[in-house]
């Protein structure tokens, strides 16, 4: 059955996620006084990151709620106790240096312009909050391309859960095997979105070198990569490599 579909990952994958987050923490500790020299601002990054993997995988599982998740890590990163007023203005502050380094990857807008060319409609599915993704897609100017947004606030059920999948393919109206999925995790998104039927996509940006088990998925090193690599056979629409990133990376990717 032909792919119909390129139903996307958000963050890590269309969004600079990591980017955003070690140069956001680093502006607001900066904004808040601390200085810190080059050995300890990489442990800073590291260390907000980790706890925000910790409180994050808890909001999935759907033990905290979104907010309960940035006060948890407020909490974590500074290791003390804090009224939740206290968190909420902490990670306020942070979020606004967060949200001025929101940028998209180079590669996103020509593959996003190719798939469409070649006449495959296109979904988001996500393990966050949908209230949160829209905001964030929105202000990168990327919303409007997308079909549908389906999350795992809204699903009460996350990725690599194959009913996750199933409901953003519900969403669109098309079968698993209709659909290609693309995300930056070769387990949680890649191969999970094949266990549940689709034609799961590693992005893989940094060129890992692949394992046996990686090798059982789909793995590009960039957006360049995609169509080939779900093209099927004798669909010369989806035959062709995507073009290359635009030289200006910056330039109509943020709404202020």
């Amino acid at each position: 059955m032909p792919i119909r579909a390129v139903l996307w990952d958000i963050d890590d994958t269309l969004f600079d996620y990591s980017g955003a987050e070690r140069a956001g923490v680093l502006r607001h500790l900066a904004a808040e006084g601390i200085v810190l020299t080059e050995p300890e601002a990489g442990d800073a990054v590291r260390r907000w990151h980790e706890v925000m993997c910790l409180h994050y995988a808890r909001f999935v599982q759907g033990e905290l709620t979104l907010g309960e998740h940035r006060r948890e890590r407020v909490r974590g990163f500074l290791g003390r106790v804090l009224t939740d007023q206290e968190a909420d203005g902490w990670y306020g502050r942070y979020r606004e240096h967060f949200q001025d380094e929101w940028r998209i990857f180079p590669d996103v807008l020509p593959a996003l312009d190719a798939v469409e060319t070649a006449g495959l409609r296109q979904g988001l599915l996500s393990n966050s909050a949908a209230g949160f993704q829209d905001h964030k897609l929105r202000r990168l100017g990327i919303r409007d391309r997308f079909e549908v947004l389906v999350c795992s606030d809204d699903l009460g059920c996350a990725k690599p859960d194959p009913d996750a999948f199933h409901a953003a393919c519900m969403a669109m109206n098309l079968e698993p095997e209709e659909v290609a999925y693309v995300g930056d995790r070769w387990d949680t998104d890649a191969r999970a979105a094949a266990d549940a039927g689709l034609t799961g996509v590693w992005l893989d940006r940094s060129g890992t070198v692949p394992t046996e088990e990686t090798a059982a998925v789909a793995r590009i090193t960039g957006l360049a990569e995609l169509l080939p690599a779900i093209a099927a056979p004798g669909a010369p629409s989806a035959a062709g490599a995507l073009p290359g990133p635009p030289g200006d990376t910056r330039a109509g990717t943020l709404q202020r």
